[in-house]
C-alpha cells in the first residue's frame, strides 16, 4: 500500500504528495518521505540536506530560489505549522511547461508537501503567522551557484494572494528576466 499519493499539476514534473494517515484514538502516523515511492515522480537521489524554517508574519513572501546546474536540486517542501501557498517556476530550458508557474496551499491539515523538480525555482508566502516548513534538498546547499527571481517579474506575472508582506533584501534584489531568456539546461 502507497503512504503517498502523487498528483502531477500542470508543471511538467511538478507534483503534490499528499501523506496518507493511518490513525485510531491515539493520533496518527504518516509518511513524509519514501525514496521509493517519490521516485516514481522523478526524485532520483538520496536527501542531501534537510533544513527548517520559521516565517513570523503572515503576507512575507521568500523566494524565488534555485541553484544552477552541476549544484541543480530537488526539493520536497512540507508545511508543519501554519499555512503557506507555495510557488514553482519553471525555469527548464526545453520543458513544455517553460517560465509557467503553479502553487499549492500546504498546511499540516491538509497533509501536503510540493515536490520540486530540478531546473524549478520555489518560493512561497505565508497565509498565516508562525509559519514551520520542512525542506528536503537532493543536492547539498552550493552559494556560488545560487539563483533567484524577482517575486514581481512581469515575464512570470505571478498572482499572489496577500499583499507582499515582509521580504528580505537578498530576494528584494533579485533582477527580473531578460526577455531573450532561454532557460536553464540540465544536462
Amino acid at each position: 500500500m502507497t503512504r503517498l499519493e502523487l498528483f502531477p499539476t500542470p508543471i511538467a514534473g511538478l507534483h503534490r504528495v499528499v501523506s496518507r494517515q493511518l490513525g485510531d484514538s491515539r493520533g496518527y502516523l504518516a509518511r513524509a518521505f519514501c525514496t521509493e515511492e517519490l521516485s516514481a515522480a522523478g526524485w532520483l537521489g538520496p536527501v542531501a540536506q534537510a533544513n527548517l524554517t520559521y516565517t513570523r508574519h503572515k503576507g512575507t513572501v521568500r523566494g524565488l530560489h534555485f541553484q544552477h546546474p552541476p549544484h541543480a536540486e530537488a526539493k520536497l517542501v512540507r508545511c508543519l505549522r501554519g499555512e503557506i501557498w507555495d510557488v514553482a517556476v519553471d525555469l527548464r530550458k526545453d520543458s513544455p511547461t517553460f517560465l509557467k508557474w503553479h502553487a499549492e496551499v500546504l498546511s499540516p491539515e491538509n497533509m501536503s508537501a510540493l515536490l520540486i523538480p530540478q531546473g524549478c525555482a520555489h518560493g512561497f508566502q505565508s497565509l498565516t503567522d508562525d509559519v514551520e516548513m520542512l525542506y528536503l534538498h537532493s543536492a547539498a546547499h552550493a552559494p556560488a551557484s545560487e539563483g533567484g527571481l524577482s517575486i514581481n517579474d512581469p515575464l512570470l506575472s505571478i498572482d499572489w494572494p496577500l499583499s507582499i508582506g515582509e521580504i528580505s533584501a537578498r530576494d528584494r534584489s533579485f533582477s527580473f528576466l531578460p526577455h531573450d531568456f532561454k532557460g536553464i539546461s540540465l544536462s
